[in-house]
């Protein structure tokens, strides 16, 4: 159901060449932070497309659902750290839904995928394809800062 998309970073290879040179930055928390912010431009291109589909009229509303989460789960299998971008709420109707910021919007897949009866309008694909350069490079530019940020604390403490 749901695609795979890879691509390459681009202009990350400084950075990693000054990782190596610290053994004291805390990688994860710098990396995690690095990429939540990369992620955070998925989320914002895909709130966008999605307040063009919501309905005015309605009380639900699939934009105020969309959020970043970091995958733990697959973090302890990998090791890797890993942002999902998604829809709260998943992809049945349930009482509890109803309790989050844009209401009960399981009904976004049925605007994603499509259905028999409806074509497919996406709004979370396309802000992935839209955003993988940006990200990418919000990405490198911020681990970047919390790398020269981590070897100005550790030459402080020498």
């Amino acid at each position: 159901m749901a695609e795979n998309v890879s691509f390459d970073i681009q202009g990350l290879e400084p950075v990693l060449d000054k990782l190596k040179e610290l053994e004291s930055l805390p990688k994860k928390k710098a990396t995690r932070f690095a990429l939540r912010k990369a992620a955070n431009l998925v989320r914002d291109r895909a709130r966008d497309n999605a307040q063009r589909l919501d309905d005015p009229e309605t009380a639900n509303s699939i934009s105020d659902n969309i959020a970043v989460r970091q995958d733990t789960k697959h973090y302890r299998r990998t090791g890797d750290l890993k942002m999902s971008v998604g829809v709260r709420g998943g992809a049945k109707s349930k009482a509890k839904n109803a309790a989050l910021p844009g209401g009960d919007t399981f009904y976004w897949r049925f605007l994603e995928f499509g259905t028999e009866s409806i074509r497919a309008r996406p709004f979370m694909r396309p802000a992935l394809a839209e955003s993988i350069d940006p990200a990418t490079d919000v990405f490198v530019r911020q681990l970047d800062r919390a790398v020269d940020r981590a070897i100005k604390r550790a030459k402080k403490g020498k």
